[in-house]
């Protein structure tokens, strides 16, 4: 066989379901002869988004591969493999390439050197006899340490060449290797944690990714501390948990700022502490631990006071059997202070902003939207994601997320259009859910075309785009631009566009056809159609940032 049917094989062999491509790459043929389902998207940067979200949803137990044409192709790429690699996602991209004899010729594009900063590895496959070996190495790389894309050119004749059975069979599914924590490490967390009187924890996607959920929360109820999330961490502790403070990025529940800003202590797991719009920066003045699986991570914005190495759910698991160990089997459950002032504090948040998520104000209040749309659908059934700018701002603080997966954030990176892709690879890594996309009109000019993309293959999508005809937020930034030559301004009829690719579409002006409009949506959304449902809705700058104090 050739090079191309061995690594056609080598995917089938690791599970793969689905090609993420455009072409012209003849793995995408080699693939469909192993019964590898092509998705061919609009743009190349799509098709790695829908990898990556697929990637996402399964939490790496399915990796999204992304085949791409030489030249052209990969070069289109470089920003969704920059914003899978922001986000810590692993993906495979396999992209064509001239003959081995043409390598690093100008002006042929190079991707091995120029992905090297965007990929945990990048490679050439430089003779056909060596693809199980680098198959085999890419998947671990992928499936173990922290999640990143791997890239594998595939040189044309290389692809063309003969590699025996024998050697091409030669493969087996490659497992993830994982770690625990050094017990002394273990042993001194936990006293720091036990010592503390007003500890937080601050849980990132770490714990999504080792599927960590209900270690977390034994742990959590078991050292009787609060929990927040970061934005790709969020879903991570189910949010209607009395313990739940939300989770915190550049917008917030007031639950989390209150105790952060409070905390004599604050325990990260699964998270880097950085400091974005991922992400809440950490107060000065508080003893920090680190649990992670990166070395990385460690030191790197803030001065820690100890740290544990480790995958998350190992670690989780070492260090509720320690404070089992140290207080007893019942840990130190306390005496309900803690959740009460919890609710409190949420219940205190959210009268505030009542008026606003109930509002019926036309045009329509984009937090009703939120907050009817939440309230409509089935959260153990749903997966959520959103764009940049507004909507994501908009959505974190107010969209209780119940279940794993169930909120697909990020925000390390922040282009525009990304949401509208990793909700496609989610519904097909997930097809029994709902999933829903919450998006702006700016994003919707980034990647709106890909609409027809999920009408082709029938992922039975929502895009929910908030129409407010401006770049929300921007105008105070550019004054004279905007009053003189209306910069912020957009225009579009986007509920029209997704008619016209295929999809259902539906224009929604009042806050009484939000919930209606949405069962209408999931009619067709249950036969494989996807559905945009398209809100006129107002400027609303007011933003739940809630600053440290």
């Amino acid at each position: 066989m050739d090079g191309l049917a061995a690594i056609a094989k080598i995917l089938k062999v690791e599970g793969t379901e689905y090609l993420f491509c455009f072409p012209a790459n003849t793995l995408i043929e080699a693939g469909a002869v192993e019964g590898i389902e092509p998705i061919m998207s609009r743009t190349e940067r799509t098709s790695i988004n829908m990898a990556d979200g697929y990637s996402r949803v399964t939490s790496g137990r399915q990796i999204g591969v992304c085949v791409t044409q030489g030249g052209p192709g990969i070069e289109n790429a470089f920003g969704g493999v920059a914003h899978a690699y922001a986000e810590s996602t692993p993906i495979l991209v396999l992209p064509g390439g001239p003959t081995r004899s043409r390598t690093a010729q100008p002006p042929e594009f190079d991707p091995v050197e120029n992905y090297r900063g965007i990929t945990k590895w990048s490679a050439q496959i430089n003779q056909a006899a060596r693809i199980p070996e680098m198959m085999r190495r890419a998947y671990t790389f992928m499936r173990s340490g922290r999640g990143a894309p791997v890239l594998l050119q595939v040189p044309s004749d290389v692809g063309q060449e003969e590699i025996t059975d024998e050697e091409a069979l030669d493969y087996e599914s490659v497992a993830a290797f994982k770690s625990g924590g050094n017990p002394s490490d273990i042993t001194t967390a936990v006293r720091l944690m036990l010592s503390a009187k007003r500890p937080v924890i601050y849980a990132g996607q770490g714990v999504l990714w080792a599927e960590a959920t209900a270690e977390l929360r034994e742990f959590a109820e078991l050292v009787n501390a609060p929990v927040m999330t970061t934005n790709p961490g969020k879903g991570a502790f189910p949010e209607n948990h009395a313990l739940s403070l939300g989770a915190g990025a550049g917008t917030m529940p007031k639950t989390v700022r209150h105790f952060l800003d409070r905390a004599d202590l604050i325990f990260g797991i699964g998270c880097s502490f950085t400091t974005n719009l991922a992400s809440t920066g950490v107060p000065s003045g508080k003893t920090l631990i680190q649990c992670t699986i990166d070395e990385r991570d460690l030191n790197k914005e803030h001065r820690l006071n100890h740290a544990v190495i480790g995958d998350a759910r190992i670690v989780l698991g070492q260090l509720i059997d320690e404070v089992r160990k140290q207080t007893g089997p019942e840990g130190r459950k306390g005496d309900g202070a803690v959740a009460a002032e919890v609710e409190q504090v949420k219940k205190e948040w959210l009268e505030e902003w009542m008026p606003l998520l109930t509002s019926d104000e036309t045009p329509i209040n984009p937090y009703r939207v939120i907050w009817d749309v939440m309230n409509a659908v089935d959260r153990t059934q749903t997966i959520v994601t959103h764009d940049s700018g507004h909507p994501r701002d908009q959505l974190i603080p107010f969209w209780e997320t119940l279940i794993p997966r169930g909120y697909l954030g990020w925000g390390n990176s922040s282009q525009l259009g990304y949401g509208l892709g990793i909700a496609m690879g989610a519904k097909l890594g997930a097809p029994e859910k709902t999933v829903i996309n919450f998006m702006g009109d700016a994003s919707f000019g980034m990647a709106g075309l890909d609409i027809e993309t999920a009408t082709r293959h029938k992922i039975g999508t929502l895009t929910i785009v908030l129409n407010n005809h401006v770049l929300s937020g921007y105008s105070r930034n550019y004054p004279v631009a905007t009053e003189r030559f209306g910069f912020t301004n957009l225009y579009g009829e986007y509920a029209t566009i997704a008619t016209a690719l295929g999809a259902y579409g539906e224009r929604v002006e009042s806050p009484a056809e939000i919930v209606p409009a949405l069962r209408r949506a999931q009619q067709v959304m249950a036969n494989g159609q996807p559905a945009l449902l398209e809100f006129m809705t107002k400027e609303e700058n007011n933003l739940s940032r809630h600053p440290a104090q």
